[in-house]
């Protein structure tokens, strides 16, 4: 089958576009015909070698954490799904990716894709749309009614945010760069900030309950986001690479946001999409050959909006 693949740690050039053996399904595993992975920020931190404590890949390692395609083949053991069916999952990520025509894939990562979509375009959904939901439910445990600032709500995550924060009935103030603004105001955001021309604090005229910081900002301004905050509140930050500030005085918690895999929630997204109430927002379709080209791109900070990466047709 053909993969992309890096043998060594280091900039784009060393991804390339390979033949590999096709995976033998073991015992609790599916071989899944891909259909799309998508590119993650995460993917090209992998490949430069800054996560190997946390991600411990094996090397040579095929990346693309996303994954939606086809049950190819079933390993022992594995009950609930059948070849053909359509799946999107999240997969680990110290193993070997989708950016392949064949991943495996342990049988409990996976829920039936969306119909509503493109297959290839549900790769756009779990990673990003799990970190939102996590955030928003599992830590900040948003109700109706409360108030939410979304910190760098631009991006792929942010625009899954803003959506799920407004359908569980929250008033949603959302910061964003003017090429993104109207993508924000889309997805439902009741407050759009230019953060480049406003201070987020400055913006911010009343307390909110919830801040989501998923912007890279400078670590005054992050500091500065709890003050933002009722006493109580919480503010869960997406950026581990600076620890998330906290208020004790006041009770304002800091939490740092590790996503997880989760087919249960994943199953809830993908509701939400069929029902119509989630948008599935795809900048860009890319061949899997193409694919060390989209991390060079990101590299210089180009790459914008979501981009599915599509393997071969069969």
């Amino acid at each position: 089958m053909k993969a992309v693949r890096f043998h060594e740690y280091g900039d784009p050039s060393v991804l390339r576009y390979e033949d590999v053996e096709q995976p033998v399904p073991g015992t609790g595993q599916i071989l899944v015909r891909v259909a799309a992975t998508s590119f993650n920020g995460v993917d090209g931190n992998i490949r430069g070698g800054f996560m190997q404590g946390p991600i411990p890949v094996t090397l040579p390692h095929t990346p693309g954490i996303d994954v939606s395609g086809t049950v190819a083949a079933l390993g022992e053991d594995v009950t609930g799904l059948e070849v053909g069916d359509r799946v999107v999952g999240f997969l680990p990520m110290a193993d070997d990716g989708a950016a392949a025509e064949y991943v495996l894939a342990p049988a409990g990562i996976l829920t039936p894709a969306p119909r509503s979509i493109p297959l290839s375009d549900a790769a756009a959904l779990p990673l990003v749309g799990l970190t939102a939901w996590q955030a928003l439910f599992d830590h900040a445990k948003l109700t109706a009614g409360q108030r939410v600032l979304v910190n760098g709500a631009g991006g792929a995550v942010g625009g899954y945010a803003v959506q799920l924060a407004k359908n569980a009935d929250a008033y949603v103030i959302a910061t964003a760069r003017p090429r993104s603004s109207e993508h924000v105001e889309a997805a439902g955001a009741d407050e759009v900030v230019d953060h480049t021309v406003t201070e987020v604090s400055a913006a911010v005229t009343e307390l909110v309950d919830v801040v989501l910081n998923l912007a890279p900002i400078d670590p005054a301004q992050l500091a500065a986001l709890p003050a933002l905050i009722r006493s109580g509140g919480v503010l869960v930050n997406t950026t581990v690479w600076m620890p998330a500030p906290s208020d004790e005085q006041r009770a304002v918690r800091g939490i740092d946001l590790f996503v997880n895999s989760d087919a249960e929630q994943l199953s809830r997204l993908v509701a939400l999409v069929d029902s119509g109430r989630l948008r599935v927002d795809v900048a860009q379709r890319v061949p899997l050959a193409q694919l060390p080209a989209v991390h060079a791109e990101a590299a210089t900070g180009e790459l914008h909006g979501k981009v599915v990466i599509v393997a071969p047709a069969a």
